[in-house]
């Protein structure tokens, strides 16, 4: 069985990014063998990496918050999708602690996330989301993970609740990600 863990980065719970999200897990699941996690960033404590290092040498965080629960989950993912909204031309704080926080305890353990799949999912209002599709993109190629391709950029529009749901073109992209996540983690796992 594949598992594929998607963080929704939004602060805002059934927002445009979590429903975007929840499209691509729905369409990896049509894959067939594959469970889908959702966890929101919304509701939990994860405070910045505070660059002390000292995960390099005790191989764990020495901030104890809700980080722990997240990147457990992220070491037992065959795929991850990280999503964020665009906030102020960049990704929210929550995913970027999630990025920082779990990159250098990945690279501590001994890059525990190489050959993992991957990649990001980003809603902005009206701009914004090449930089921050760009500012995730750089999480999977530095935890040398592998990302699929799909029909375009993972970006989507929409600013009100449930706007996303009109950009056809953002949630068919989304999709396609989903299913080529799965597909790639199932011919890694040589499952197919």
């Amino acid at each position: 069985m594949i598992r594929i863990l998607g963080l929704s980065g939004s602060p805002r719970v059934d927002g445009n990014t979590m429903l975007l999200l929840k499209e691509a897990l729905a369409a990896a699941v049509e894959e067939g063998d594959v469970e889908t996690e959702l966890v929101t960033l919304a509701d939990k404590n994860i405070k910045p990496c505070d660059g002390c290092r000292s995960c390099r040498t005790t191989k764990e965080c020495h901030i104890h918050d809700d980080m722990e629960f997240i990147f457990e989950k992220m070491v037992n993912a065959d795929g991850i999708i990280l999503a964020s909204p665009v906030f102020f031309g960049s990704a929210t704080p929550q995913i970027k602690a999630v990025i920082d926080r779990a990159g250098y305890l990945a690279g501590s353990k001994g890059r525990i996330f190489e050959n993992k799949v991957g990649g990001p999912i980003v809603v902005a209002r009206r701009a914004g989301q090449n930089f921050t599709f760009a500012q995730l993109m750089y999480f999977f190629f530095i935890t040398g993970m592998i990302i699929p391709g799909t029909t375009y950029w993972t970006v989507a529009i929409g600013r009100e609740k449930g706007e996303v749901m009109k950009d056809e073109e953002g949630i068919g992209t989304a999709k396609n990600f989903g299913k080529k996540v799965a597909w790639t983690c199932k011919k890694i796992k040589g499952t197919d």
